[in-house]
């Protein structure tokens, strides 16, 4: 063979393996998330006249003390289900422990909390109501409220058969599994849709599965293992040890989802990080030194380019929930 051709065709072969490897579907276990899968309550899928009710419950101010607070407050649909603010405020003024965290696709998730606490969404959902930091109510406050009000007696009586504590969970658990976000970019580009990403988002879908190891534990539909790490934040709280005393938990968190994270700001338990950039930066650094960090955490040597890329790629993870305020009865 001519040498000069030789060298043509072996130019040319490894330029059809760079395209191949951008435009492969297959990312390991990242794909979008499939409503089939979903598991409800009981097996059996809620109804409209549920969900509505929950949809009305979570933005119902009259389930905490004061009467100023919802489940809609520290997750509100306008801030990416979250509420803007590093750590949360209470019905009664109090600073929260934790950063609140999004809640888009929860219907896929087996844990809940951010150390895990909870282990279906209908306990999650009422652990705000009752938290002495939180909404500050009693299971016997929060019924007797929604009992005085004509409304919410005769649907809970129509749906449930009564209104009862678990009852109220499970109403919000309906209306909170109806929170999907499965038609972003990347969604678009699984399906084949090559224009879907940009270049730089799908430049850093390689990082995100490569050398950034991102995947390590954000894998999945929902880019989530749903399970614990130390990530390296510094702080005093111990997370996922408090309910797992496993000396390796100490201080690791619930991996977090990343749809529609860009809405959610800021970042991690303690909301310390405020953009996606400083969330970039701390994982490039390693968390050297550390006590009990992860072994999962490693300095990666990014450069500036790469780091715009991955931040292309999780914006390009954006597929907006809207959802329209209900008129709450009287």
């Amino acid at each position: 063979m001519d040498c000069n051709k030789g060298i043509m065709l072996s130019f040319a072969l490894a330029i059809s393996a760079n395209v191949l490897a951008v435009d492969s579907p297959a990312f390991g276990n990242l794909s979008t998330p499939d409503v089939d899968d979903i598991e409800y309550f009981d097996d059996e899928e809620p109804s409209e006249r549920e969900i509505e009710l929950g949809k009305m419950l979570f933005f119902e101010h009259r389930l905490s003390k004061n009467q100023n607070q919802s489940c809609a407050t520290c997750h509100n649909p306008e801030l990416g289900f979250s509420d803007g603010l590093a750590k949360g405020i209470g019905s009664g003024g109090d600073i929260l422990g934790r950063n609140a965290p999004h809640l888009y696709n929860l219907a896929w998730s087996a844990i809940f909390f951010w150390d895990g606490r909870a282990k279906t969404l209908e306990e999650q959902a009422l652990g705000p109501i009752v938290s002495d930091v939180e909404m500050q109510m009693t299971p016997k406050e929060a019924v007797g409220r929604l009992k005085k009000i004509p409304f919410y007696d005769k649907e809970f009586k129509e749906v449930y058969g009564s209104v009862t504590f678990e009852n109220i969970g499970r109403a919000i658990a309906a209306f909170e599994k109806t929170i999907i976000s499965d038609n972003s970019a990347f969604d678009q580009y699984l399906a084949g849709e090559k224009q879907a990403m940009s270049h730089s988002a799908i430049r850093g879908l390689q990082l995100f599965v490569g050398k950034a190891r991102c995947v390590k534990c954000h894998d999945g539909a929902n880019f989530t293992d749903d399970s614990f790490h130390n990530i390296g934040i510094e702080d005093n709280d111990e997370g996922r040890f408090l309910i797992d005393p496993n000396s390796k938990l100490k201080g690791a968190f619930k991996t977090p989802g990343l749809r529609n994270i860009i809405m959610s700001a800021p970042y991690m338990h303690d909301g310390s990080l405020a953009s996606l950039e400083e969330v970039v930066e701390h994982y490039d650094k390693g968390a050297v030194n550390v006590k009990d960090v992860s072994p999962l955490i490693v300095p990666l040597n990014l450069n500036p380019q790469e780091k715009a890329d991955l931040i292309a790629f999780m914006a390009a993870l954006t597929d907006p929930v809207v959802i329209q305020r209900p008129k709450l009865p009287n």
